[in-house]
């Protein structure tokens, strides 16, 4: 479904291109997630990877990270502070920071998930071969770092 807009012919390829950049994004996202077969949502699932694989950080640092806005990320960490798969512990040198970690059923769930989605990814990313995948990154590469 490319775009309806009939205004100047360079307005038209951006909006189209625009267009399917979000659908392969969103239709990719939701076949993994839904593969991996997991419980959380997708801001919940990317709140504990980046615990597993970075370490306990600040809620700011989560939210950068995540490319979300600090309230959207407090309610994800709340939620899964009330699954018992995150904690959050105030700093003993500042006091004014907390960092959320994992606890260890946190652990162990994001231990046991992420293989499972790993798998799914590689199988979304099949259908492009390996030169088609890395031009695909360079090119979502640039267009993310595009400053204005």
């Amino acid at each position: 479904m490319g775009t309806h807009y009939r205004g100047g012919e360079r307005a038209a390829q951006a909006l189209d291109t625009y267009i399917k950049l979000i659908r392969a994004a969103e239709s990719v996202v939701t076949r993994v997630h839904r593969r991996t077969g997991c419980d959380v949502t997708v801001s919940q699932f990317g709140v504990l990877e980046a615990l597993h694989h970075l370490g306990p950080m600040h809620q700011r640092q989560i939210a950068s990270k995540l490319l979300k806005s600090g309230g959207n990320v407090t309610l994800v960490i709340d939620n899964l502070e009330k699954r018992g798969l995150v904690e959050r512990r105030r700093e003993l040198k500042d006091r004014r920071f907390v960092q959320v970690h994992l606890t260890p059923a946190g652990q162990a769930f994001i231990a046991e998930l992420f293989p499972r989605h790993v798998e799914s990814i590689v199988s979304e990313m099949s259908v492009l071969e390996g030169k088609e995948q890395a031009s695909l990154g360079w090119l979502c590469k640039t267009l993310g770092r595009q400053q204005r």
